[in-house]
């Protein structure tokens, strides 16, 4: 009886194992084989190929033996994009590969050459060693190996070009010597000397520099020397340009980083960053990268009282960019793309030398002595910074000529605020002599700024090996708005001085194209 139960649970595992192979069956799968070989037809082993199907988004691997052959098996009926990748080579890829197919899938790869850098400081790709004017273009791995987050970490490394740290979103960029935007920490400047740009679209307003954090950016170009001929005004002592990185076709991938730190006599900061690339069909495909900093400080701030508040210049910085890339038909290609960085900063990185209030000679109030690392505030010290680019990359390639025309839209809207107190306080204390009770007083400047930028540019390239040209054409509309208030509560109260506003009339008559209503 027992021989008869154990085979009858062999019967009924071997019809099991029947039923699931006839199950099998039902769902055949293909796979893609071929070699792969460099420019001299050498075979490469380590290939790592890699089969996306562009429906359904599965993605399957194999790798090439010694003799360079691979099988990618396992791969239902349908089209694939096939990738060959193999460190030191550039990857080969082929789109529209049908499966099942007996035509194999064959690669050559080239060489990459070390160090090599791709540039486009020329509005067009070539080696980093054939532009013909100094230029520093840090790649990826570079920053990441220095551990550079913006733009003035990059500024550590390349020779003539320095950075102005005024806080993020507030650094000041010189090349050889000549600064851009403002002329103090909270009023724009004249027209900037250095111009910036995030890929092709510029973004210094003559106001702060946008401190982009790097996370998927590809490399940082530092253009040094006039560039007015290819990048406009704003370019008279150089260009710096953030090359990010595109949406890519037929490729799947996720990225990320994450961190920690904290800054000596202050607090602790964090960092999040993530990112992707995904296929959306043939023709298509999205990228997005986003990020979140929490900025340590180091600052103190001496109040009054003589309390003592810790890292007041702490802050964040949060920024999302997203980019669609599409090809409709053979040799177009679209990319709109929207950018998004909001920056909120506690306080500042700068101290007075002297503050009327707080110093070792002061008779009004105990005296005081700053530290290095110490300021005097009796109110906090904001500054934001809210930042929104949308641009459309378009671009049509016929034969050696390419047709690029590039359109963008900018708004910033910044805000800052700053202690007046020691201003007010030399007038109301100093020249009229009131008493401590109205110099004392709380006195916030807040200067506002919002500016909205219109850019077109149009341009047409081709040529040979030996002649190149382009032509081109560029239109920038800037509106920009800037207002300053001092209001000090309590001032008429306490000092019996009656106060009033000013408004300017609205103007008759206006013989200039210039005049406008207040």
């Amino acid at each position: 009886m027992p021989w008869t139960r154990r085979w009858r649970w062999i019967l009924v595992a071997a019809v099991a194992v029947a039923a699931a192979d006839r199950s099998h069956a039902q769902s055949p799968t293909s796979r893609i084989t071929g070699t792969v070989h460099d420019s001299r037809g050498a075979p490469l082993a380590s290939v790592v190929v890699a089969a996306s199907n562009t429906a359904t988004g599965a993605t399957r691997t194999g790798t090439t033996t010694a003799t360079g052959t691979y099988s990618v098996s396992g791969l239902a009926p349908g089209v694939y994009t096939v990738t060959a990748s193999l460190i030191g080579y550039r990857r080969g890829s082929r789109a529209e590969v049908r499966v099942p197919s007996d035509a194999p899938v064959d690669f050559a790869l080239d060489v990459l050459p070390l160090h090599e850098v791709i540039v486009t400081a020329t509005l067009r790709e070539q080696q980093l060693a054939d532009v013909p004017f100094s230029i520093a273009a840090p790649t990826a791995s570079v920053l990441r190996e220095r551990g550079a987050e913006n733009i003035e970490a990059i500024a550590a490394n390349v020779a003539g070009f320095s950075v102005q740290n005024l806080g993020p979103g507030q650094s000041q960029v010189a090349i050889r010597g000549a600064s851009a935007g403002q002329i103090a920490r909270d009023q724009p400047g004249v027209k900037e000397e250095v111009g910036a740009y995030l890929d092709e679209v510029p973004i210094s307003l003559s106001l702060f520099t946008p401190d982009l954090d790097l996370f998927d950016v590809s490399r940082v170009e530092v253009l040094r020397g006039p560039q007015g001929t290819l990048f406009g005004a704003g370019s008279l002592s150089g260009t710096v340009r953030y090359i990010t990185n595109q949406p890519e076709l037929g490729l799947r991938s996720a990225f990320g980083e994450v961190g920690a730190n904290y800054a000596d006599g202050g607090n602790g900061g964090a960092t999040v960053k993530l990112g992707g690339n995904t296929p959306l069909g043939d023709r298509a495909a999205a990228r997005v990268a986003g990020y979140f900093n929490q900025l340590p400080g180091f600052m103190q701030a001496v109040q009054p009282g003589n309390a003592v508040q810790k890292a007041v210049n702490d802050g964040r910085r949060a920024g999302v960019r997203a980019a669609l890339r599409l090809d409709p038909v053979e040799h177009l290609t679209l990319v709109p793309r929207i950018v998004y960085q909001d920056v909120k900063m506690n306080g500042w990185n700068r101290i007075d030398a002297f503050n009327i209030l707080a110093n070792p000679y002061t008779t009004t109030r105990p005296s005081v002595t700053l530290g290095a690392r110490q300021q005097f505030t009796q109110i906090p010290e904001p500054f934001t910074d809210k930042f929104t680019l949308g641009d459309l990359n378009a671009s049509y390639d016929v034969g050696g000529t390419r047709l690029t025309s590039v359109t963008s839209w900018t708004y910033r809207d910044i805000l800052v605020v700053r202690d007046a107190g020691a201003l007010t306080s030399s007038i109301t204390g100093g020249s009229i002599g009131l008493p401590a009770a109205v110099y004392t007083l709380n006195a916030p400047l807040d200067d506002k700024t919002t500016v909205h930028v219109f850019t077109q540019e149009v341009r047409l390239a081709g040529g040979t090996d030996r002649v190149r040209w382009l032509l081109g054409g560029f239109y920038a509309g800037n509106k920009r708005k800037y207002g300053q208030s001092l209001i000090v509560n309590g001032f008429t109260a306490l000092s019996g001085v009656p106060s009033k506003g000013l408004r300017a009339r609205a103007p008759t008559s206006c013989s200039t194209p210039i005049c406008r209503t207040t």
